[in-house]
């Protein structure tokens, strides 16, 4: 069986990362059971870097870079792709989300995604002016299978406190989507706290991101308008795992955030 292509490297940094780690390999006359002897992982992991189905990390280019002699290549190019937008982060932060057993959201604009009902979910896509509404409304519904599956993943959310009371989609949609919260809320696999405005400044209030955990570590996803950021950098992760928590310490117990919610959906009538 021939091996997939390399992917275009003029999409992006990424995609030039991984021809560049095929070309230099082949150039070496290198198999890919050597580089996964080199980088200490699976074959089949060297496929998927080589793929651009998975990111080489700072350990692994620097390890490229002193073994064959690159002139720290590798380390410049992943330096690189991090400080540019991909358009296949969200992608790639989807897939990632499906396979994490631990994932910490933070939401400081509208219910998160994998919680929204469709009604709510319809509502912020038109307010968002998109084009193929209906597909991107199927493939968010898509995404929430995760919560249902044999093995779902531990969901912890932390809610500013105003999305709750923005009337999207107007006040028979809010108010639903309110009442889904608290039926999710009840789930042992699903904690929902909310951050009270009253608490004023706080590291949230500049963005909202989610840590997905998978296998291999953590991995962060900040969100912004347009398309977000993947970071798959263990360094600049701990960052937002400190940042999440420091927010966490100003949200409510779940309990009373349950109360809360239950509160603003009868303020919807």
């Amino acid at each position: 069986m021939l091996p997939k292509p390399s992917p275009d490297p003029k999409a992006s940094m990424w995609n030039w990362i991984a021809y560049a780690l095929r070309f230099y390999r082949m150039q070496r006359g290198l198999s890919g059971q050597d580089v996964a002897k080199l980088l200490t992982m699976a074959r089949s992991s060297v496929s998927r870097l080589e793929n651009g189905q998975a990111q080489l990390d700072d350990h692994d280019a620097l390890k490229l870079d002193n073994e064959w002699n690159t002139g720290g290549l590798f380390t410049l190019l992943l330096w690189y792709a991090r400080l540019g937008h991909d358009p296949d982060w969200f992608k790639q932060h989807v897939d990632i989300e499906a396979r994490a057993s631990v994932i910490r959201v933070w939401e400081n604009a509208w219910i998160p995604g994998l919680l929204q009902t469709e009604a709510y979910a319809r509502a912020t896509l038109r307010a968002g002016g998109v084009r193929d509404l209906e597909g991107l409304l199927a493939a968010r519904l898509a995404r929430q299978k995760i919560l249902t599956s044999e093995n779902p993943p531990i969901l912890w959310i932390l809610l500013r406190e105003p999305v709750l009371q923005v009337p999207v989609g107007g006040n028979a949609v809010m108010r639903g989507q309110l009442a889904h919260l608290l039926d999710l809320s009840e789930s042992a696999d699903i904690a929902i706290r909310v951050v009270p405005t009253a608490v004023g400044a706080h590291p949230g209030l500049d963005g909202a991101f989610k840590i997905m955990t998978t296998e291999t570590g953590d991995v962060a996803y900040a969100d912004s308008p347009g398309g977000g950021r993947l970071v798959p950098s263990a360094s600049e992760v701990q960052l937002y795992v400190v940042r999440y928590d420091r927010i966490g310490q100003q949200a409510m117990p779940e309990i009373p955030s349950r109360n809360r919610i239950a509160q603003a959906m009868e303020a919807m009538e």
